[in-house]
């Protein structure tokens, strides 16, 4: 099983951080690789079960399912339930804590999944990247919010 974990200190308070991560639809809002999302069903996007539906500006396509939500612990864990990015078997998690000095936020987001050992670095590198550039994301996004 293959094991990607991504941190970073983002210089913003916690509430504005988890004001726009905890949004399951809302990828394409704040990060540069995804072009359209949607919720199937037209559930909510905070509810335990619902399935989002997004696209890379690419072609891509990724189905996946949200398992926990906590606004209390600011936590969000996902799983893929299709993709076609190579893996199977992926979960997902990000949390969030606040950094006392400064006001900023300490973010980590890791994700284990299984994946030939062919396709192994550039799942690593796709993923590594989608996270960070999540957490870069987020934090423009809120900024621009203020």
């Amino acid at each position: 099983m293959a094991r990607v974990y991504i941190s970073a200190a983002m210089d913003i308070p916690l509430e504005q951080a988890w004001g726009v991560l905890r949004d399951f639809n809302a990828l394409p809002v704040y990060h540069p690789f995804f072009s359209k999302s949607e919720i199937e069903g037209g559930l909510p996007s905070d509810q335990i079960g619902c399935v989002r539906s997004f696209h890379t500006h690419e072609g891509g396509h990724i189905r996946e399912e949200l398992l926990t939500l906590s606004d209390r612990e600011h936590v969000c864990c996902y799983r893929i339930l299709e993709a076609t990015l190579p893996v199977q078997n992926y979960v997902a998690e990000m949390r969030l804590k606040t950094i006392t000095e400064g006001n900023k936020t300490f973010g980590e987001w890791w994700a284990e999944y299984d994946v030939a050992p062919a396709d192994a670095a550039q799942v690593f590198q796709t993923v590594s990247d989608t996270f960070r550039f999540a957490f870069e994301g987020a934090v423009k996004v809120a900024r621009q919010k203020k």
